[in-house]
């Protein structure tokens, strides 16, 4: 009700106009109260702001009797929250009441416990003394049980390592000997720490124990080592991994590793020359490859092929040691494997050298023993490649066939070259090459064919070639020369440059021939001088102009004009250029017949251009001798009409 007429007294006083007194208004506190809640602004009163929203959830119709009647529902509503708290408290305090029961019967029961245990405890007291002392000295027992048991484990072989080294003589070794055997080295190497201690006669015991045990199991190794390589006498061997880590221990007794070494050379030895044998008496498996034997009417496939297989079984023997060494690391293992390898190919060196001696005495020719030659010296260095530069009976015996073949090659040629010094032939009629040169220049084709088809190091090849090329062509200069020496000049220049022109010719083809070309064309340079002063003179002579040109060349002016000699007058000069004109119209028909025996067309135009700078040159002093007015002529562009110039016009 209050309310009620504080709205309605508001509501009438706002419609009162201000106009009145103002102080009155200001002084009124209820005008105060209500501009004080006009001010307040709702949005920053979070209070007001809950308070309403907690108003609204009841108060939902704005009314007069609602209003009146809010404060009776805000009071009941109090009333009812503060009955629910009383309520649900009093279900608290039974609950905690009940649980105050049970803590006070747990603190019961812990006393009661507390004092039982302090009762057992005062009866035991003696009993845990004793048991306390029991466990320490037990944990002591214990410790040294440890160390004992490490000890022993450090310091001795378990029963089944101590089995397997003490086994069956001839028992077959096996990957767990050899861990027991590194065992042993271990335990030997490790008990040296206990001579640096108390123990010392310990570790005396067992380092004896232990080297006892090392020399029984290597014992024990060889002997199962060199049976196995007993066995290793089959053509084809694998060797088996066992057997590599045998050696690998071997190699710390170095009397037994090379006894086992010996005994694999010694029974790869005999499985090579078995091989070979086989080879060249039974061939492959089921006849494939046929056997060597049948090719014994070739000589270079039969030398061949026996070298091709000693190659091959060579570089089987050099990798068959290089599986057997391969976990070996001393120092000097490839000495020794060259020197296995070369025991091993030791036994073939016999019946190898019976074969190719056979090949060789029989004398298959020249261009065969080169080629045999070449042939040997290429196995030589393709299988020391593989055994090394030491001493080996293969590579000895393989020298010692090269050596051979090559004494009979150049046998061959030095009796080839005494038969053609012991018949010399003449000269063809077209002053061609003989049939011998021919022979022998084809002789020498074949062999330097071979020679470069060879396939031995460039160095090798090259100081072989000169030999060659001294044995062949030196006799063939000598038997030309021979045979040459009773043929006219020009005969005679014709044919050596024929025969020069065709060693040429047969050399150029082939390298390392550079000096010799040089020297080849050295001889024909000389030659050809003489051809092409013999063409020149020639020329002159047919010309009419051969007796002008020598009176030309001997005058003096001690003798006067040169009008004045015999046949030196105008007229015969005239004479003369008309002969000499017929030569200008026709130069070709004015060559010597010797030129038409000519080989090369290069050389006989080489010959025709300088011998016609010859003729020009001549013509050229005639000229020069006839204008001179100290030799008297009468006009003597009549008697010799054609300038030099223009001679070498008409000729060029």
């Amino acid at each position: 009700m209050a309310d009620t007429k504080a709205e309605s007294s508001v509501d009438s006083s706002a419609l009162i106009p201000n106009s009145g007194n103002v102080s009155s208004q200001t002084n009124n506190p209820l005008a105060r109260k209500l501009n004080k809640i006009l001010e307040t602004r709702l949005d920053n009163d979070k209070e007001m702001l809950e308070a309403l929203k907690s108003l609204s959830v009841f108060f939902t119709e704005n009314s007069l009797r609602t209003r009146r009647n809010l404060r009776g529902d805000i009071e009941k509503r109090s009333l009812a929250i503060n009955e629910e708290f009383v309520r649900i408290f009093k279900d608290v305090k039974e609950e905690l009441e009940s649980i105050h029961e049970d803590v006070q019967a747990m603190s019961s029961c812990c006393e009661e416990m507390t004092s039982r245990l302090k009762a057992a405890k005062e009866q035991t007291q003696d009993l845990i003394l004793k048991t306390n002392k029991l466990q320490g000295e037990n944990h002591r027992l214990e410790v040294r049980a440890q160390v004992a048991q490490a000890f022993l484990s450090k310091f001795q072989l378990s029963s089944e390592e101590m089995a397997i080294l003490r086994g069956a003589r001839d028992g077959p070794i096996t990957e767990d000997f050899f861990k027991a055997l590194t065992r042993v080295k271990s335990i030997h190497e490790d008990v040296k720490v206990l001579l640096r201690t108390n123990q010392q006669t310990a570790g005396l015991e067992i380092m004896e124990q232990m080297a006892v045990l090392q020399e029984t199991s290597y014992e024990q190794l060889y002997r199962w080592a060199q049976n196995e390589c007993r066995g290793l006498t089959q053509e084809t061997c694998d060797v088996p991994p066992v057997l590599t880590q045998a050696m690998e221990a071997l190699q710390d007794r170095p009397v037994l590793y090379k006894y086992t070494l010996d005994e694999f050379g010694t029974a790869r030895r005999s499985a090579v020359v078995r091989g070979f044998i086989d080879a060249l008496t039974r061939g492959g498996p089921g006849g494939t490859p046929r056997p060597i034997e049948m090719h014994s009417h070739d000589p270079m496939r039969y030398v061949g092929d026996m070298l091709a297989w000693l190659h091959q079984a060579t570089a089987s023997e050099k990798e068959h040691l290089e599986a057997l060494l391969k976990q070996v690391t001393v120092q000097g293992v490839e000495d020794s494997m060259q020197e296995i390898v070369g025991h091993i190919t030791e036994g073939v060196c016999r019946p190898l050298k019976v074969r190719i001696e056979q090949v060789i005495v029989a004398e298959p020719g020249a261009v065969l023993l080169y080629k045999l030659s070449n042939l040997l010296k290429f196995y030589h260095h393709t299988i020391s490649g593989i055994i090394g530069t030491s001493v080996a009976s293969l590579l000895i015996t393989i020298e010692e066939m090269h050596v051979l073949s090559k004494k009979m090659f150049f046998n061959s040629l030095s009796l080839h070259a005494s038969r053609l010094m012991d018949k010399v032939e003449l000269p063809p009629p077209d002053l061609g090459p003989t049939a011998s040169l021919t022979q022998t220049l084809s002789l020498l084709r074949e062999v330097l064919t071979s020679h470069d088809s060879s396939v031995l190091p460039l160095d090798a090849r090259q100081a072989d070639f000169a030999q060659v090329l001294s044995c062949i062509l030196d006799p063939l200069l000598q038997l030309c020369t021979v045979s040459a020496s009773n043929l006219g000049t020009a005969d005679m220049a014709t044919y050596m440059v024929n025969s020069l022109y065709m060693m040429k010719t047969t050399l150029a083809l082939f390298e390392f021939t550079d000096k010799r070309l040089e020297m080849l064309e050295f001889q024909i340079e000389a030659h050809l001088d003489t051809l092409i002063n013999e063409q020149a003179s020639y020329v002159l002579t047919r010309a009419g102009l051969g007796y002008i040109y020598n009176c030309v060349q001997q005058h003096s002016t001690e003798q006067g004009p040169l009008s004045n000699l015999p046949s030196m007058d105008s007229s015969s000069l005239k004479a003369a250029m008309v002969q000499f004109d017929r030569y200008l119209s026709s130069p070709d028909a004015y060559m010597m017949p010797q030129l038409n025996f000519l080989l090369s067309a290069a050389i006989k135009d080489q010959i025709f251009k300088q011998s016609t700078e010859l003729v020009c040159r001549a013509y050229g002093e005639m000229y020069t001798a006839v204008t001179n007015p100290a030799n008297n002529y009468k006009e003597p562009e009549s008697v010799l009409h054609r300038s030099p110039q223009q001679v070498q016009t008409l000729l060029s």
